[in-house]
């Protein structure tokens, strides 16, 4: 017989996949749980708790004012992307009082994604500037809601004050293609970051 332990020695285990972090931040009631939810291959873990009268000082409903639920803790999804990279979201919470935790979620983060509402745009500059304050690639994505009003994605960039380098693109946080196209513009952006940073200089 041909077959035996040496054959076996021989045949490689296959490989585990590469397992990757993503931010998925940005304003109070921008979609952050939604796109999670939209994509997770897993039900997905959510700390929502409902909006209580007590909060109303300090959470801004204004365009919102539908939203019943707010995340205080992090929404937590799993998407596999193709059989060497799977990829584990953490949705930030929104208001200020929860930023606290922003540190913790975004340590070992390759990127992230930052949502935005055009009617609510100001919203988003506090994520923006956080990471960029911090060095970590992300990639800006225009949540198209229902009635608000469009623009294109150089109006958006000119509004944000963003650099050149930062990907902004259209989605809609509840189609599970239009998510998985904004996951993987992240880590696109973010390898090629990475790659820039390792080039050596130039003599």
């Amino acid at each position: 017989m041909v077959f035996g332990r040496s054959e076996r020695r021989r045949r490689s285990a296959p490989a585990e996949p590469v397992t990757l972090k993503i931010l998925v931040a940005g304003g109070f009631g921008v979609g952050k749980t939604t796109l999670v939810g939209s994509v997770s291959e897993i039900r997905p873990l959510r700390t929502e708790e409902r909006l209580t009268e007590a909060g109303r000082p300090v959470d801004d409903l204004d365009g919102v004012e539908g939203k019943s639920t707010t995340t205080v803790a992090m929404d937590f999804g799993r998407i596999t992307v193709h059989d060497e990279l799977v990829l584990y979201l953490f949705g930030t919470p929104g208001q200020d009082r929860f930023w606290f935790l922003w540190d913790e979620l975004a340590r070992g983060a390759l990127g992230a994604v930052v949502l935005v509402d055009t009617r609510r745009l100001a919203d988003s500059f506090s994520a923006i500037d956080y990471f960029e304050r911090r060095g970590l690639p992300f990639t800006v994505a225009v949540n198209c809601f229902d009635g608000a009003d469009r623009y294109p994605v150089e109006t958006v960039r000119d509004a944000l004050n963003l650099d050149t380098g930062v990907p902004v693109m259209l989605c809609d946080a509840r189609e599970r293609e239009s998510a998985r196209d904004v996951l993987v513009a992240v880590v696109e952006h973010a390898m090629r970051r990475g790659a820039q940073h390792r080039e050596p200089a130039l003599p």
